[in-house]
């Protein structure tokens, strides 16, 4: 079910999206040249030579550098580099590995410790997730997230934003997570509140091995119950309900606010596919709102497999298998989210109060940047928050609903800028609100 936010009429002359501006748009030309080069490293594979000049995840993640220092050299030196860096062991990485990021962070002009994330894993692998010699072209996985992260930087840092974006090419990723990981824990050790993260992890092909084809949807993956729920909050839950209120899933039922109609976006009610995850995890487990991107129909012959062909049958995460023309769609959908997640507000933290009474009251704390705030509804059983608040153009921060008898209603409140445009609902119930449990 889509649902949409309407602003007034009056206040729809905001500027257009970035994607929306000729001369900033995606382009398909740049996002193949990007995954092409990153093939021809041969593999990036965690544990492959790091200081080999053409070849492994050393020359994959230089290169990567490269290309943000040349964004930022085109817009006046707005990019901040910096590679986050541990030494990592674990099942999947039997000998200490230098483990690095590479990061680029585009400082808001107004309150730039909020922050909004967009990632994809840079390495790659083959059948056996320890081989780190053989040849693991890792076209889609990930190469086509990180080319979309590395075009939404060349895009994005043409214009200021009132919040900070930060394009992040992470490492580790099949070995167990550990860029997710690492980054997850830089952003908590900046102090960063972190307004959504996200995820582009596989995002480039629009068939599967059996022929079909979804070319015109992409799947948006959000977690239900909070990874960081405690035993108090939880608790709460099984009182007041919660469990499909997460920030997360707020931030996917937003995302299927924004109009595209070259891409439809298909909310999936996991946090990741069936039995696998994606480096949007970590940072669900410190309680920040992620989601993953991925391909509608996944191709599972041209992914985590060896160069080969049995049977007349070719096997391989080659650029051939790709639709670059759907990773451009996927590239300018995260795009414009960003665009207009990077100019809004922070979502409130509200509560609801409605116990044995007829009436309902909501309380929240006034949010930085927010001119007013628009009061959300929605039946318990509902799946999204409908087409238009319940009030409008709130600037007190409460609200009395006279005659609605709570019981039977999920509330919840969005912070709208001045344009009009509003940030994704925050549910009040118990971890309804858009930051980890322990800052509540």
């Amino acid at each position: 079910m889509r649902t949409r936010f309407l602003a007034l009429a009056a206040l729809l002359a905001a500027a257009p999206a970035v994607a929306d501006d000729p001369q900033g748009s995606v382009s398909e030309a740049r996002l193949k040249a990007d995954v092409e080069r990153l093939v021809a490293f041969g593999t990036r594979h965690t544990m492959s030579v790091q200081d080999h000049p053409t070849r492994g995840i050393g020359a994959a993640r230089r290169w990567g550098e490269g290309e943000f220092r040349k964004t930022s050299k085109a817009c006046a030196n707005c990019l901040e580099i910096v590679l986050p860096e541990r030494m990592v062991t674990g099942d999947r990485i039997p000998t200490p590995t230098r483990l690095v990021n590479v990061v680029a962070i585009q400082r808001g002009t107004e309150r730039p410790n909020e922050v909004v994330i967009v990632q994809g894993h840079i390495d790659s692998r083959v059948s056996d997730v320890m081989d780190f010699t053989s040849d693991a072209p890792g076209a889609n996985d990930d190469a086509s997230g990180t080319a979309l992260v590395i075009e939404a930087a060349r895009v994005l840092s043409q214009r200021k934003y009132p919040t900070t974006i930060v394009y992040a090419l992470l490492s580790g990723e099949e070995q167990g997570l550990h860029g997710g990981r690492l980054l997850a824990d830089y952003a908590a050790e900046q102090g960063w509140t972190v307004k959504a993260v996200l995820n582009n992890d596989i995002v480039g092909n629009s068939c599967g091995s059996d022929g079909y084809c979804q070319p015109n949807h992409v799947r948006v993956f959000s977690e239900g119950p909070r990874a960081d729920l405690d035993d108090k909050t939880r608790a709460a839950q099984r009182r007041f309900a919660g469990e499909n209120d997460s920030p997360s899933r707020n931030l996917s039922r937003w995302l299927d606010t924004i109009d595209d109609a070259a891409l439809e976006v298909r909310p999936i009610w996991r946090a990741d596919r069936m039995g696998r995850g994606g480096d949007h995890l970590p940072f669900l487990e410190k309680g920040y709102p992620a989601i993953r991107f991925s391909v509608a129909v996944e191709d599972y012959d041209h992914q985590h497999q060896d160069l080969r062909t049995e049977n007349g049958v070719f096997y391989g995460d080659t650029v051939g298998e790709m639709d670059f023309g759907y990773l451009a769609k996927v590239t300018t959908l995260n795009v414009r989210a960003l665009d207009k997640l990077a100019r809004l507000p922070m979502p409130p933290k509200p509560t609801a109060e409605a116990a044995v009474q007829t009436f309902t009251t909501l309380k929240w704390d006034e949010v930085p940047g927010a001119a007013h705030y628009a009061i959300w509804q929605r039946p318990t059983d509902a799946a999204g928050w409908g087409d238009e608040p319940v009030i409008a153009q709130v600037v007190a921060t409460s609200a009395k609903l006279e005659g609605v008898r709570g019981d039977d209603w999920i509330f919840g409140v969005s912070a709208c800028a001045a344009v009009g445009t509003c940030s994704p609902v925050a549910s009040a119930v118990p971890g309804g609100a858009f930051a980890p449990l322990a800052s509540d």
